[in-house]
């Protein structure tokens, strides 16, 4: 189903110092705006771009949440991370013209297309815009390699406390409190992301909960104690 597309205004967006980069000049801003041209509704459980598909733009999430996945050869889902508002998604296509990763709405969704080759030519004139782009390629890779960390060497309790650290840290960049959320994603896909059974996933919130460190209420979590999380987590590798 192709999703509905309306003009975008990067100077009325709220995200605007998320997603593009401090200091433009206002004839290099409104370059660039006249690049990010259309943004995208995408209803919750839409896809907005698929595993194979022909890589043209980067999108950045204007509001709503997305988790990326693959499906294994016998129909399993690994799910490869969460992203939000504020967020650039498609940064795999790049290397060789297509998605490696399906990308579908946890919520009801909006995204700023970025037509990638236009976006390259302008960074090439713009040193500031070119750094950007650099710095939010960065950004993914250290994220990826927290996830392996988290994976490789971490107990349940520490990766979902690394986790949950996580996205509130995230969220604190977006202007969001720093102790409470909601979860846009299942038990059942935090656990197959951090690569952790559904009643593994269930019983370490229940600790959490038993110990003082968190109030949960279904989806909604306020962290009571973000030392004690921090302590849980591993201070070293918990900011992935």
């Amino acid at each position: 189903m192709k999703t509905e597309t309306f003009k975008v205004a990067c100077s009325n967006c709220n995200l605007r110092e998320l997603c593009l980069p401090i200091g433009l000049s206002e004839k290099d801003f409104q370059r660039v705006e006249q690049l990010v041209s259309q943004r995208r509704k995408v209803v919750r459980g839409q896809t907005l771009f698929r595993n194979g598909e022909k890589f043209e733009s980067l999108y950045a999430i204007r509001s709503g949440f997305f988790k990326t996945n693959l499906m294994t050869e016998d129909g399993r889902e690994q799910i490869t991370g969460f992203q939000m508002a504020g967020e650039i998604m498609g940064l795999d296509g790049i290397v060789n013209d297509h998605f490696t990763c399906n990308a579908i709405a946890l919520e009801n969704s909006e995204v700023c297309l970025l037509p990638y080759r236009s976006i390259e030519e302008l960074a090439r004139e713009i040193p500031s815009l070119q750094h950007h782009v650099h710095k939010i390629m960065s950004r993914e890779i250290v994220r990826e390699n927290g996830v392996m960390l988290l994976l490789g060497s971490m107990q349940a309790n520490e990766r979902l406390a690394a986790f949950l650290l996580n996205l509130i840290g995230r969220l604190k960049v977006r202007g969001y409190s720093q102790s409470e959320m909601v979860l846009r994603m299942t038990r059942e896909e935090i656990g197959n992301y951090l690569g952790l059974k559904l009643e593994t996933v269930s019983r370490t919130f229940s600790k959490f909960v038993e110990d003082g460190i968190l109030e949960v209420q279904q989806r909604a979590i306020k962290i009571i104690k973000p030392d004690a999380l921090t302590l849980v987590a591993n201070p070293e590798i918990c900011a992935i």
